[in-house]
Parts: structure tokens; sequence; C-alpha cells
């Protein structure tokens, strides 16, 4: 049982790998085909497409396509094992069928822990020059959550509302600051311009018009260019619906935490995308388990049914995780639920077949 072990997982390794290659050249075909235009009519240059778009999307593309690429690969071992009839002979050899899914959902732990670590850690880097290639290059619509109107709370005494902000030069326009001393308004700001410098890590006033209220008077006081001091960063300005996928896991709970702090809106957002790829790998566990169900008793259509079985399944898996997505980002469903929900249904649905599966 040890060989066939080993042959069922490095079997299913090696078709992944090719079935990974195929869909990551296909996928850069297309995309090259689409966007081959915004490239010429903007510029970029063969190596910079290459070197900073394409070989930085790879991970990403990896990382998405790896469970129809493990789907694909059950489905043909398994299909093949059943057309040979080795799947009947094993059976009756005394193996069970619980006993002979067990490679299967080894190289599916073992491919989720790689996948796992690469997006924690290797593929936000990634992602990170390839949007910044995007914002280039590329045109593509704005991805801004926060316009104008920005309302961000510095303290549990301290309200910064900025009318507009301009993240290419992290400048704020018409800025207010309101301080309170209990129930009252003890102090507002207002300023023209809000201008962040990274030398000094600091806000600085344009043309700054303070008024101090204390014991019913008012006190003006005018300034040209003052240090303001707010903890608040440009990335709590300038969130886009983007940044979670540019941030490690530890950034990424760093990030939510700050948006929680500074009391930005839609925190539910973020929150989903970071669940969704945190329980992402865990797909991959799921599609071993229904294409080893699938194709482990044979069927009438042979290869044609295993292939439209499994386009049909990765096409409703993927529908459901982007379908409840929303729910999730705007509150309807917890952000957990919405990210954990199309892996646990499968998973049901992975187990179901098993069960049903002639032993």
């Amino acid at each position: 049982m040890k060989k066939l072990d080993r042959y069922i997982f490095f079997r299913i390794l090696l078709i992944t790998v090719f079935m990974l290659a195929v869909l990551i050249f296909i996928f850069i075909l297309i995309d090259f085909s689409e966007n081959s235009d915004d490239f010429a009519d903007k510029g970029a240059t063969f190596a910079q497409i290459w070197n900073q778009y394409y070989l930085n999307y790879i991970p990403e593309m990896t990382r998405l396509v790896i469970p129809v690429a493990v789907f694909t690969a059950c489905l043909f071992l398994t299909g093949q094992m059943t057309e040979r009839l080795e799947i009947i002979a094993i059976k009756a050899s005394g193996i069970s069928l619980y006993r002979l899914v067990v490679p299967y959902i080894l190289i599916g732990i073992f491919l989720a822990a790689i996948v796992s670590y690469l997006d924690a850690y290797v593929i936000p880097e990634a992602n990170s020059e390839r949007i910044e290639f995007e914002q280039e290059f590329l045109s593509k619509g704005s991805e801004r959550i926060d316009r104008g109107g920005i309302f961000r709370q510095d303290s549990d005494s301290t309200i910064l509302n900025i009318n507009f902000y301009d993240p290419n030069t992290n400048t704020g326009y018409r800025v207010f600051l309101t301080e309170f001393r209990g129930n009252e308004i003890s102090r507002i700001t207002q300023a023209q311009r809000l201008i962040w410098v990274d030398s000094t890590s600091n806000w600085i006033t344009d043309r700054a018009v303070t008024r101090v209220m204390e014991d019913k008077k008012v006190e003006v006081f005018n300034t040209d260019r003052e240090v303001f001091d707010i903890n608040i960063l440009p990335r709590d300005l300038a969130r886009r619906t983007s940044d979670i996928y540019q941030l490690t896991y530890p950034k990424a709970f760093a990030y939510i935490r700050s948006i929680e702090r500074i009391g930005a809106g839609g925190i539910d957002l973020p929150k989903v995308q970071l669940y969704g790829r945190m329980a992402y790998p865990f797909s991959i566990i799921v599609v071993c388990i229904i294409g080893f169900a699938l194709a482990a008793d044979k069927r009438k259509g042979g290869k044609g049914f295993y292939i439209a079985a499994g386009l049909a399944i990765s096409f409703i898996y993927l529908v459901l995780m982007k379908v409840i997505e929303p729910f999730g980002a705007t509150g309807t469903v917890t952000p957990i639920f919405a990210a954990v929900f199309p892996h646990a249904f499968f998973l049901i649905v992975g187990i179901l077949l098993m069960l049903l599966t002639r032993k």
C-alpha cells in the first residue's frame, strides 16, 4: 500500500504541475491579447510587461488556479484507474475505499500548506508590484474606497474630517480637526491643506486657523505651516479594495486593527478578503476528496463525464465564493461565515459522495 500511496501522491503532483503550466500559459495569452493595446498606448516595454507584470502575476495565478489543477489531476488519475479496473482490484484485495483516499488527502494537505505559506508571505509582495504596474499602464477603474467626505476618529475625543484626499501626493484638502472635552467642543482646527512629509513622518498644515473654546470664550490662532499631531497615517486615508492582497498575514491583521481604531467604515470588506485568503487553500483538500469520490465509480460517459463534472463543480464552487463575498462585506453575514461557508458546503458534498460511492 505504501508503494501505491507514493504512486498516487507523485502522480497527482506531476499532473497538477503540468495543468498549472498549461492554465497559466493560457491565462497569460488571453490577458496579453486583452491588454496589448493598453500596453502599447501607455508605452510599456516588453521587459516591463514581463518582469513587473507577468512574473509578479504568476504567483497569484498559481494560487487561484491550483484547486482546478488538483481537481483535474484527481479526476484524471482516479478515472484512469477506474477504467483499467485497478480500483476494483484494489478493493478486492481488502483495501477499503476510505484507506485509498488517504494519499489524495495527503497531497491536498501538502499543496494547501505550500499555497498558504506563499499567500501569507510571498504573494503579497508580488501583488504589490503588479498592482503598481496596472495603475501606471492599464486602464482599470479606481479601487479607492474613500474618495470625499472622509471622517476618522484619531482618539476618543478627536474627529478628523477631510473633504478630499489625493493619495498620489498624500495631501488632504479642506481639513477640519475637532477636539472634545466631555460633551463640549474644546478646539477646532481648519486648514486648507494637510500634507504628509515622508522625511519626518508627520502631517503639516497649510494656512491653518485654530479656534480654542474655553470659559465661553473663543481664541483664534492663525498659522502658515505647523505640525499636525494626529495618529493617522496616509494608508488610513487612501484605502483600496486591493489593499489586503498586498499585505502579509501579520500586516493584514495590523491593517484591520488600524481601521477599527480610527473608526473608518467598510471594515467588513477587508475582513472578508483576509479570511477568504486564509480559507482558500482548504479548497485544495476539498476538491481532492470530491475528485476521488466522483471518479472512483465507473460511470457512463467515461472521460467526458469527468471533464463535464470537473468544469461544473469548479464553476459552481467559484460562483458560490464570489456570490457570498458581498454579503459578508455588507454585514449581512459575518466575514468568517462568508469566507468559510463555500468550503464547508463542498466538504459536506465530498463526504456525501464518498458515502454514496460503491465500496
